[in-house]
């Protein structure tokens, strides 16, 4: 990509879902993680990729994945408060992760 404004943000986040979930119940929640997150495209301004991914090799330490890309920065930030993404992520991520990492960066 060009320098400057022409570059897109990447925001990608590992989670790792609680232990006292079981096998049944994790899958559900990825289930609604995923459908959740991907109902956002098309419903916040600058957000042009958002994919989950719950299926991890048996090498990962992680539960899930999100790959999203925006715009630009301002994109991101906008996202991390808009109400359709704050409603997922305090009703179907946030009571059923015990570990989030995140690692957003320019492309």
């Amino acid at each position: 990509m060009a320098e400057g404004t022409d570059d897109m943000v990447k925001h990608v986040i590992l989670w790792t879902l609680k232990d006292e979930l079981n096998a049944g119940e994790k899958a559900a929640v990825k289930a609604g993680i995923k459908e959740g997150l991907e109902g956002l495209m098309g419903k916040i301004p600058g957000l042009t990729e958002i994919h989950v991914y719950t299926e991890g090799l048996a090498s990962s330490n992680a539960d899930l994945m999100l790959d999203s890309t925006f715009t630009d920065e301002e994109a991101l930030k906008g996202y991390a408060v808009h109400p359709e993404h704050v409603a997922v992520a305090n009703g179907k991520v946030r009571p059923y992760t015990a570990v989030r990492s995140c690692f957003d960066f320019e492309q």
